[in-house]
């Protein structure tokens, strides 16, 4: 099931995606996932804007997850108030040097994180979707903490949808492509900590619940952007698309 939240006349909406591409309204996805069942229907199709396709309370980085890197992996926190949906235009900051896209896979936690190991973590998991990690790595000599770095309005493009149907120990394939250009192609094989070892790290320092969301490192899938450049995080067949300006 593809998951999305749209912005209707009549409100936020939770929808999947159907067959012949209309937003049909389903129930709440995370109650139906503790409980084991699916979403069920809720009504006609609608139309709108889309939205980010989850709220996350938090949003985890994972370091050292990328060229040259080896386990162990390091977490660092991004500000959920960066997250935007597909489509939307972000500006880039014109004071913090050198813009860098990293196109990476999220993973959307389902339930509480309570008893998560590598063994089951696909039990905590609603699904995955692509995150393009808007970067100033300018700012890390003086950002150790990547706070200024990560920091910025729209800087965590998300969506545009939560495909459940992804699994964790497939070798997602994943693309930057920049103004039509593919400028970086690689794949889940190419991160150093697995998907279930990263998710296990995370748990067992910090409970995550529904919606939280856990990027998972750039395995050589980052490349220097530009004011006005159009940018496409590919996962698997998700597909997410940011304006710069």
């Amino acid at each position: 099931m593809r998951i999305a939240r749209v912005e209707t006349p009549a409100g936020v909406r939770t929808v999947r995606l159907a067959d012949d591409g209309s937003w049909i309204p389903i129930t709440d996805p995370y109650a139906a996932f503790a409980d084991g069942r699916r979403p069920a229907d809720e009504g006609d199709p609608v139309a709108g804007r889309l939205l980010a396709p989850c709220e996350p309370i938090v949003v985890v980085g994972i370091a050292q997850n990328g060229p040259d890197h080896a386990a162990p992996v390091q977490a660092w926190l991004k500000s959920p108030r960066t997250v935007t949906g597909s489509g939307a235009s972000v500006a880039l900051r014109r004071d913090a040097g050198t813009t860098v896209a990293e196109a990476e896979i999220a993973v959307v936690i389902g339930r509480d994180t309570t008893g998560l190991t590598a063994a089951n973590a696909h039990e905590y998991v609603l699904g995955m979707t692509a995150v393009n990690d808007l970067s100033s790595p300018d700012r890390s000599v003086l950002d150790p903490r990547n706070f200024e770095s990560k920091a910025g309005a729209g800087y965590t493009p998300l969506g545009p949808w939560i495909d459940t149907g992804l699994s964790l120990d497939a070798d997602l394939a994943l693309a930057l492509i920049v103004d039509d250009e593919p400028v970086r192609q690689t794949s889940a094989a190419r991160l150093p900590v697995s998907l279930r070892d990263c998710l296990a790290y995370v748990a067992g320092w910090n409970v995550l619940g529904p919606g939280d969301v856990i990027m998972m490192g750039a395995p050589f899938s980052a490349a220097p952007i530009h004011p006005g450049a159009r940018v496409d995080v590919v996962v698997a067949d998700v597909r997410l698309r940011t304006a710069t300006f």
